[in-house]
């Protein structure tokens, strides 16, 4: 046996245990990367709708969840409070949603699906300058105009007021009222924020 046979051997094993070897770490690095391609499974939901159950969901309370990064509110509202909406009309800049970002199906006075009017659902977020305003339903609240404020929501960072539908008053640094996002009502106590459906 020469010793140029052997050596060619080697050769060949050595080329070919180099280029597996080559050809895994090439596989390892790649698939991380191309999976870094792919959106997170926090990034898919974040877009992604949210099924939310309301039934326990009493008479003035209000419940925050998360939608898209962003709070969004849903409150139920006394009859009372429903009552007062109209009282506050010619105080608000926009009082038929007509410059406001919400769903055709919520333009109305309570900024909501009709056959649950007593539930708002809005983007907690001021349309001034990205604040979360405060709930305040508290009717006549001296630090909100006494008797004029029938309860809504309070923007600390820059004064803005809205209505207990979101609607802004004039005279606030905040342009539009609250965003309405798309939902329906899968049942009577299940609401899915952010996308349309058949509203119950």
């Amino acid at each position: 046996m020469s010793t140029d046979s052997v050596n060619e051997g080697r050769r060949r094993f050595w080329i070919g245990a180099t280029s597996v070897v080559g050809a895994a770490g090439a596989v390892g690095v790649a698939v991380p990367f191309v999976k870094s391609w792919n959106p997170s499974a926090k990034a898919k939901s974040a877009g992604a709708p949210v099924v939310v159950d309301i039934s326990k969901l009493e008479a003035g309370q209000k419940m925050t969840v998360e939608w898209q990064g962003k709070p969004v509110w849903i409150v139920r509202r006394t009859v009372e409070s429903m009552k007062m909406l109209a009282e506050v009309e010619g105080n608000l800049r926009d009082p038929a949603s007509n410059d406001s970002n919400q769903p055709e199906y919520t333009k109305n006075q309570g900024r909501s699906i009709e056959s649950h009017s007593d539930i708002v659902i809005l983007v907690g977020i001021c349309t001034h300058l990205g604040c979360s305003p405060l709930y305040r339903p508290d009717v006549g609240a001296a630090d909100l105009g006494g008797d004029e404020w029938k309860g809504g929501f309070f923007c600390p960072c820059h004064g803005s007021k809205f209505d207990l539908s979101g609607r802004v008053y004039q005279g606030v640094p905040a342009p539009l009222n609250l965003v309405v996002p798309s939902y329906y009502y899968v049942s009577e106590s299940v609401v899915k924020i952010g996308e349309d459906g058949e509203a119950t």
